[in-house]
């Protein structure tokens, strides 16, 4: 799911966040905090609209670190919280395409479920993986790299079957 959120909330914090290096670091911190605090979204509401909302405080706290260094432009909070409503609501046209990668994840079988498993869920990488189930570090990163093709082409189907707008 944060896959999928990266690209708003990274939008998003290019609004506030004028120094490139900065922006990075502040959706890294907000990364962190979607993990650490996973457990408190509500699965009723739109993944993307929460984790932009995690993103305004880890904005709000870069803002108040950096206030007094004159390269930081200022945004006033009614702003910043206009600027998060815009992009919640622009992010919900994408939130269908998160529940058609959970579909899609479903119909994985065998090896390609237990890869993602170990790849996305215990976040192992590719040689840690190829430890595991027996195979090269190289055939699991090729295998990862199909693995998302195939979820690809499955969100795109089901985007299109739906009249989703991609």
């Amino acid at each position: 799911m944060w896959t999928l959120a990266q690209p708003a909330v990274s939008a998003f914090i290019t609004t506030v966040v004028r120094d490139f290096r900065d922006r990075d670091d502040v959706l890294q911190d907000v990364a962190v905090a979607v993990i650490e605090s996973f457990d408190r979204w509500d699965a009723e509401r739109p993944f993307v609209a929460w984790a932009i909302g995690v993103a305004r405080n880890q904005v709000g706290l870069y803002l108040r670190r950096r206030r007094r260094e004159p390269q930081v432009l200022e945004f006033d909070p009614e702003t910043i919280d206009a600027l998060q409503v815009a992009f919640s609501s622009a992010a919900e046209v994408g939130e269908p395409r998160l529940d058609f990668l959970r579909e899609c994840l479903k119909s994985l079988e065998g090896r390609a479920r237990i890869m993602c498993e170990l790849r996305y869920q215990q976040d192992l990488k590719p040689a840690a993986i190829a430890e595991i189930i027996g195979m090269t570090a190289n055939a699991v990163a090729k295998s990862l790299q199909r693995i998302r093709e195939q979820l690809r082409e499955c969100i795109d189907h089901k985007a299109a079957v739906q009249g989703v707008i991609q």
